[in-house]
């Protein structure tokens, strides 16, 4: 069980107090790291099973369509997704999504002959200001191995796709949380993955648990840049939400994030990706008609509020559990935790 630092609401948590608290959810990742190299592939697998014979209902968010993710399109159009969710560096979008059509093939080899081509959903954030992008290392063993690296707990921080990532100029990278709650005496929870690359660079907007630091950190003299980061959400839940419903609360990823000093800039790609373990989808039905529960709006407010809070959670641990690195252009980019003096009443036991 992860011990938890910094608590976001009242709510509480799962066992791990991560997306994998959803049962059925694991996550992978491959870490790439050296003097040149800090970059990597982190895999969201909605389920164990065949992604792309049992589909899973999704929504998404463009709140901010600064991105070059592949494969939105179709999860706006259809409500599903149908492949592991692999987030990556920028320029190396295209080989990791090579590399995923691959491995869904040797998954399911009518793939492109007897039935339909497959939809590879994979997302980014750009880690140039750390690791030297250009270079482009990652490749198809490297999705393979983030796969079959997939367990029910991992770690969070400078690990996978966050291994080069920057959040309000300090170390970002992966975080995670989640939220357990009783609705209608049966027990739901909601988890959240981030990798997030967002806010100024200097620090000067962050919000720690509703305290400004921007004004209370002194000597992190790093160059004034506007908020031009991304930062991806992935959620997850076991409620029996459609495609509509996981829209909406896709869209309320962005409050949490707002809460930590973001404001959505220019050049911050903030896309939020939500599915459901319940009602998958079949890819070769044997029947036209399907029978689904689905949660009725009326008791969304909950969940809402769960999003919210565990966005914000995943996004302060993101910072929390990473460590100050030494970028490819020799600039040391710090971790939060230097700073534990200006925020250590606002954690819990550390």
């Amino acid at each position: 069980m992860k011990k938890r630092i910094v608590k976001i609401g009242e709510m509480k948590t799962g066992k791990k107090n991560n997306i994998c608290d959803v049962k059925g959810v694991l996550v992978g990742q491959v870490t790439k790291e050296d003097e040149r190299t800090h970059t990597g592939i982190t895999a969201i697998l909605p389920h164990s099973g065949n992604m792309f014979e049992e589909k899973v209902v999704a929504g998404c968010s463009l709140f901010n369509g600064f991105g070059k993710s592949m494969g939105l399109v179709q999860v706006m159009e259809l409500g599903t997704i149908e492949t592991p969710i692999l987030l990556t560096n920028t320029l190396n979008i295209g080989k990791v999504s090579d590399g995923l059509i691959s491995y869904m093939i040797d998954e399911t080899p009518e793939i492109g002959i007897s039935t339909s081509t497959v939809n590879p959903l994979v997302m980014e954030c750009n880690d140039g200001s750390i690791n030297e992008i250009q270079r482009r290392v990652l490749n198809e063993a490297d999705v393979r191995m983030a796969i079959k690296n997939a367990t029910d707990d991992f770690q969070e921080g400078s690990v996978g796709a966050g291994t080069g990532m920057k959040c309000h100029g300090f170390k970002g990278g992966i975080g995670s949380s989640s939220r357990v709650f009783t609705i209608d005496e049966k027990e739901y929870t909601v988890g959240v993955l981030v990798n997030s690359n967002f806010g100024s660079s200097n620090g000067k907007d962050l919000i720690f648990k509703g305290r400004p630091l921007g004004k209370l950190i002194q000597d992190y003299h790093l160059p004034e840049q506007e908020d031009q980061g991304s930062i991806i959400v992935v959620i997850a839940t076991d409620l029996p939400l459609d495609a509509r419903q996981l829209n909406r609360i896709a869209k309320r990823a962005e409050i949490g994030i707002g809460r930590t000093g973001s404001y959505a800039g220019n050049g911050s790609g903030d896309i939020i990706v939500a599915f459901s373990t319940q009602n998958k989808v079949c890819h070769f039905p044997k029947q036209a008609l399907e029978q689904v529960t689905r949660f009725h709006d009326d008791y969304i407010n909950t969940v809402f509020k769960a999003v919210v809070d565990a966005t914000e959670e995943a996004i302060l641990n993101s910072l929390l559990f990473s460590k100050r690195v030494i970028s490819f252009q020799g600039k040391v980019i710090r971790s939060l935790m230097e700073y534990q003096p200006l925020f250590q009443d606002l954690l819990e036991e550390v």
